[in-house]
């Protein structure tokens, strides 16, 4: 299997204005012409109307990105309409196909983008006078999207009112402790998905003397640093109590903890104080780069396919265009990622054969003996480690097979205790799925080769089963989306491949802790 590297070649100067080479000057050729001519094609409206339009960037997360610069002294009418021509079709750009082009982010990156002639339709719009309508029709349309553009706009408001010191001041807080800082730690939990709802079952049980925590400011200033304070007898209070942290709390903080390699106890110390203050600014961050990622994608995906997001290390399967069923996986750890590829399952392969790469048989498995082999079903053949069909195949009971260069497929697993963590970056690169064989069936009954394929299970030997027809897979990388309740939904950046994107969006790097999964077994 090859290895995925991250490929940094970012250079912002060189940010192609068109999906061909060209710029300007191909602007000018598809009848956008100069001098006079110009002046002409950017009337005072055109320029007002572009002009909104920049205004309005937010919308799409790119409101960190300058465009269209002042005049420089001395520039001529003609130089700035050469300008606004193109800071136009840059925007347009960014809106059609992504301010960033992945192909520089990532050595393997098979995704379709989409394609327009942004130069032609420029020209068009500005003779027609519908510059505004143009530009709005550029980006994705889907309700993912507005529903993420609508949350940039919600948290990039927050974040300008917000006071930027520490939202959550030090202090250890256990199970049990009444504590000022708890709603805010709720608060925190139910934006990046870990509680429900902040009025739901898992929530922050109120003392029955403190006050309504709704009615408090979210945005008010955090109390100053001080140990937890200590409850006083009922006889004593002349103040409302504080938040209790309860277990039902703390379990929901477990998650997290896992997510971003953080020791799973429930206790909010330093360092899981570090990740619950990072604030709505480095949401918005979060939502630009996911809103980033949508517009590199084609506008029309297959009606019936397999979306796999890496990130979250979850499974969505759509059968014409509504999904029908969604599952957890276990995907490539930091290192091995598991690459952007778009790629179609075209068989399904019952009681599969795993024969060991070269890279893991080299490697982790470099030393191993007869033992070890015998022990785990193996053989060597023509220099190959071979392990045999059964229930302790790394590959589990099937492998969903997958046509690409990379090696790369969806299968079962004989560690399926591995789907209850929540960090689950923990393979080789390739895709595991949970229940599999039920999977399996699903897809065999709705392709129509049932028979078939139950037969093929029940040989106990590896039996190829042909698909009639290919279901596109999409390995996609979306650390923010919308779950299966329409919430949008904050996941870690186990990658890291958020900041390269971050930073030509106009952002800073992020400095919070990823996620750090610890490999568990030798499978791919």
């Amino acid at each position: 299997m090859k290895i995925m590297t991250l490929r940094v070649r970012l250079a912002l100067c060189s940010m192609p204005l068109l999906a061909v080479s060209g710029g300007l000057a191909d602007a000018q050729t598809a009848s956008i012409p100069a001098s006079k001519a110009a002046r002409a094609a950017w009337s005072a409206a055109n320029v007002a109307a572009f002009a909104q339009v920049l205004a309005d960037r937010a919308r799409h997360g790119l409101d960190h990105v300058v465009f269209l610069a002042d005049p420089a002294d001395g520039a001529t009418p003609a130089d700035i309409d050469a300008a606004r021509t193109k800071a136009a079709l840059d925007y347009a750009t960014a809106l059609a196909q992504g301010r960033v082009d992945p192909a520089t982010l990532h050595e393997v990156y098979t995704l379709p983008r989409p394609k327009a002639d942004l130069a032609a339709g420029l020209a068009r719009a500005l003779a027609k006078g519908d510059l505004a309508a143009w530009f709005d029709r550029l980006a994705p349309q889907d309700a993912e999207y507005k529903a993420l553009s609508d949350a940039y706009l919600a948290f990039s408001a927050k974040a300008t009112v917000a006071t930027p010191v520490q939202a959550i001041p030090s202090g250890v807080i256990r199970v049990g402790n009444r504590d000022a800082r708890v709603p805010t730690i709720v608060e925190q939990l139910t934006e990046s998905g870990y509680l429900p709802t902040a009025a739901g079952p898992l929530s922050a049980a109120p003392d029955p003397l403190a006050p309504d925590p709704l009615a408090a400011d979210p945005l008010a200033a955090a109390p100053p640093a001080v140990a937890p304070p200590v409850a006083a007898p009922p006889a004593a209070r002349s103040t409302p109590a504080p938040m209790l942290y309860t277990q039902a709390i703390a379990d929901a903080l477990k998650g997290l903890q896992t997510d971003y390699g953080i020791a799973a106890d429930g206790v909010v110390g330093p360092e899981t104080l570090k990740v619950l203050n990072l604030g709505a600014g480095d949401r918005a961050r979060a939502l630009a780069v996911g809103l980033e990622r949508r517009r590199w994608l084609t506008r029309t995906p297959p009606a019936t396919r397999i979306d796999v997001n890496t990130a979250a290390a979850q499974l969505r399967y759509y059968r014409d265009g509504a999904v029908v069923d969604q599952r957890k996986v276990i995907v490539g750890e930091p290192g091995r990622e598991t690459p952007a590829l778009s790629s179609p399952i075209y068989r399904l392969v019952a009681n599969p054969t795993w024969t060991v790469p070269k890279s893991i048989q080299n490697g982790e498995m470099a030393n191993v003996g007869e033992d070890y082999l015998a022990e785990h079903n193996m053989v060597v053949r023509d220099g190959w480690i071979v392990q045999q069909p059964g229930p302790s195949n790394a590959l589990g009971l099937v492998k969903f097979d997958m046509a690409n260069d990379q090696a790369i497929y969806l299968h079962d697993t004989s560690a399926p205790g591995l789907f209850e963590r929540s960090q689950r970056h923990l393979s080789h690169g390739c895709v595991r799925v949970e229940d599999a064989l039920g999977f399996a069936q699903m897809l065999a009954e709705d392709e129509g080769v049932t028979e078939a394929w139950q037969t093929a299970q029940a040989s106990g030997e590896m039996t190829f089963v042909p698909l009639p027809r290919r279901i596109p897979v999409r390995l996609l990388y979306h650390n923010v989306y919308v779950d299966e309740g329409g919430r949008v939904a904050f996941r870690t950046d186990p990658y890291g491949w958020n900041d390269p994107i971050a930073e030509q969006l106009g952002f800073t790097r992020a400095s919070a802790k990823r996620a750090e999964a610890q490999a568990i077994d030798i499978g791919p």
